[in-house]
């Protein structure tokens, strides 16, 4: 195992191998562990060979993103506009969860790159297959705002409620009297245990719920001609 460890990193460094190994070492020990100084000693090289393939963290950053976006599924051949945008999103999203450091990555980006931008042309282009006027794709991009990379942000970042059984019913009781609406629908259905609101919610179901909405909305105006108001 030694030999084979050490063989790999004797290997030609590339920029390649490089990023692949951020976003292994992002996977492994959380996106705050990524450093050059890090990624150095992942790789066995010294520091100041990284800066060959990469300028600096924030160029090492952009690179992690093309890789995760160079693992979504490619556009699916013979479907209508609605199927495959759908197969596409939920493709991110799959990425996204093996991943799950990507998306605060992805929203700290203050330029896309050119894999980003040819993963969005490429879902433009979906709707404009579908026949959607220029106008109407515009709005319907920024309605699926994060959406379109598989996440969006939560309403309730984390669950509030402490680790101990007692302790966490007694403050519930708390909030249920002060906020009685958000406990009411926070009890309704009970679903995924690994959600970030505990089991109140199903993360995957509540993506899908939402884009399936989004998605018939836009059908629905695509179909009756919508047009903004600067385009009537």
């Amino acid at each position: 195992m030694a030999q084979k460890v050490d063989g790999a990193r004797r290997a030609p460094l590339n920029r390649d191998r490089v990023l692949r190994a951020a976003v292994a070492l992002a996977d492994d020990a959380a996106i705050e562990s990524v450093s050059m100084r890090n990624l150095a000693q992942e790789l066995g090289v010294v520091p100041m060979a990284l800066y060959r393939h990469v300028a600096n963290k924030e160029q090492l950053l952009d690179g992690m993103v093309d890789v995760i976006v160079g693992q979504i599924d490619p556009p699916a051949g013979g479907a209508d506009w609605k199927a495959a945008i759908r197969q596409r999103i939920l493709s991110a999203r799959r990425v996204l969860l093996r991943h799950p450091w990507a998306s605060s990555v992805i929203e700290s980006r203050p330029r896309p790159t050119l894999v980003v931008l040819d993963y969005l042309n490429s879902v433009v282009g979906m709707f404009r297959a579908g026949g959607f006027s220029v106008d109407l794709t515009h709005h319907v991009m920024h309605a699926l705002g994060s959406r379109v990379w598989g996440f969006t942000q939560e309403l309730f970042p984390g669950s509030p409620l402490p680790a101990d059984p007692e302790q966490a019913a007694a403050a519930f009781r708390e909030l249920s009297g002060r906020y009685p609406h958000i406990a009411e629908i926070a009890t309704g259905p009970a679903h995924d245990e690994g959600s970030v609101v505990g089991q109140g919610c199903d993360d995957q179901f509540e993506f899908e719920f939402a884009l399936d909405l989004l998605l018939d909305g836009f059908e629905r105006l695509h179909q009756q001609g919508w047009r903004s108001a600067n385009q009537s």
